[in-house]
């Protein structure tokens, strides 16, 4: 997520039959999971070969046309079937005279919140927290942290203010995008100022309660965020090119990133996103990696039935509505249809994430029923919209693949 003009927009061929025939003939996805659940990624994320005609060819003129219609610089995609690659390609440029490519890195933004969620879940799973612990037991200094819950921070029900939408926060980070900010300074943005609402009464989106929850998943686990990540999460998805970095470092092949939310196109790469979630979750990543993420966290590969229940709704069924101090557009309604789930969105028959960070936009969507997964990543060109371009295209291509299972807006 980001601050300034985007605030308001937080999150957003064939049939069945004809998807399990393609995935019975399409090439086996990079990423392989054994009985252990232990993943293992022996592959440089490269493009697909694209044929002359079929779902591959028609995914590729989505993709082109987006492109020229939402003047974006690049578009990189991955689309599986039942773990069978039907298409990976990248189009356009990371920087002039720099063709993009699949295997460049990108920010993930909130796809790493999903992970927190999932985490989390699976501490629950080994019986070692239950849901609806307060959170004073592990963060006593924070007010009205006896009726927190774990529960409130990842299906974002705290009444938090999102320190996001304020405008001195915004200001600043308009006036200076490299500075460094800490928890404790992003935490208490939103607790200087009045609750929207009643804690797990409502529904609003705050980057504080995934601080909050960062936190609170280090003092129960005794480990540093990033490692829990990487033990609980992404090595047993084998998601072995992403990884955190409390620096705005991304791993090289770099996938740049330009905007003009200042006013002036000017390159974002290397702005700091320390704002954006809790230490040790500031991710960055690759297309193949989002694909498989988009699979495992999609399907709740790592959780037991019930907690996969718990990740598709934690309880927000039902809530979000505008208030005297939370407007429409804030406190979201929460339908059965689509809702926010633990720290992912529950889009009609998909499980999705689509952050937005200063000129980078990426998307993942997963449709169980027909093991269909999309992963976009986007960047702007000069004049680009101020959109969620790599979830628009995620939508359009799920629109042609299946055309039967939409994927709804949010909000």
């Amino acid at each position: 997520m980001r601050p300034a003009r985007t605030t308001s927009r937080l999150a957003t061929v064939t049939a069945a039959t004809a998807l399990l025939a393609l995935a019975a003939l399409g090439a086996p996805a990079t990423a392989e999971v054994g009985a252990s659940g232990e993943g293992r990624h022996d592959r440089t994320c490269v493009g697909s070969r694209v044929p002359d005609h079929g779902p591959a060819r028609d995914i590729l003129r989505i993709a082109e046309q987006a492109k020229k219609d939402m003047a974006l610089k690049s578009v990189i995609l991955r689309v599986t079937v039942d773990g069978r690659e039907v298409v990976t390609t990248a189009l356009g440029e990371s920087m002039t005279g720099v063709p993009a490519e699949p295997a460049m890195h990108f920010r993930n933004g909130n796809i790493a919140i999903s992970y927190m969620g999932t985490a989390l879940l699976r501490l629950v799973d080994q019986g070692r927290v239950g849901l609806d612990d307060p959170v004073a037991r592990w963060l006593p200094d924070l007010p009205q942290g006896e009726r927190i819950t774990l529960r409130m921070l990842g299906a974002s029900t705290t009444g938090l203010v999102d320190y996001v939408r304020l405008p001195a926060f915004q200001n600043a980070v308009s006036a200076d995008p490299f500075r460094q900010w800490t928890a404790k300074e992003l935490v208490k943005l939103s607790t200087d100022q009045q609750r929207w609402y009643a804690p797990g009464t409502n529904w609003s989106y705050s980057h504080a309660n995934f601080v909050l929850l960062g936190a609170a998943l280090e003092k129960i686990t005794g480990t540093r965020l990033d490692a829990l990540l990487r033990r609980e999460v992404l090595r047993p998805l084998g998601l072995r090119e992403t990884r955190n970095s409390f620096t705005p470092e991304i791993p090289e092949p770099v996938m740049h990133a330009f905007t003009d939310d200042r006013g002036t196109y000017e390159e974002s790469t290397f702005w700091n996103p320390s704002w954006t979630t809790a230490p040790g979750a500031v991710e960055t990543t690759d297309i193949c990696d989002l694909e498989r993420s988009a699979v495992g966290i999609g399907s709740g590969e790592l959780l037991s039935p019930a907690s996969y229940q718990e990740l598709l709704n934690p309880g927000t069924v039902g809530l979000g509505r505008p208030t005297d101090k939370c407007p429409a557009t804030v406190c979201i309604a929460n339908t059965k249809a689509k809702h926010y789930g633990m720290g992912l969105l529950v889009l009609g028959d998909w499980i999705a994430q689509h952050p937005l960070f200063f000129g980078y936009s990426a998307s993942q969507a997963y449709l169980p029923a027909e093991r269909l997964a999309i992963a976009v990543s986007t960047t702007n060109g000069p004049g680009a919209q101020d959109s969620h371009s790599a979830h628009l295209i995620a939508r359009r291509v799920a629109a042609a693949l299946a055309p039967s299972h939409p994927i709804p807006d949010f909000g």
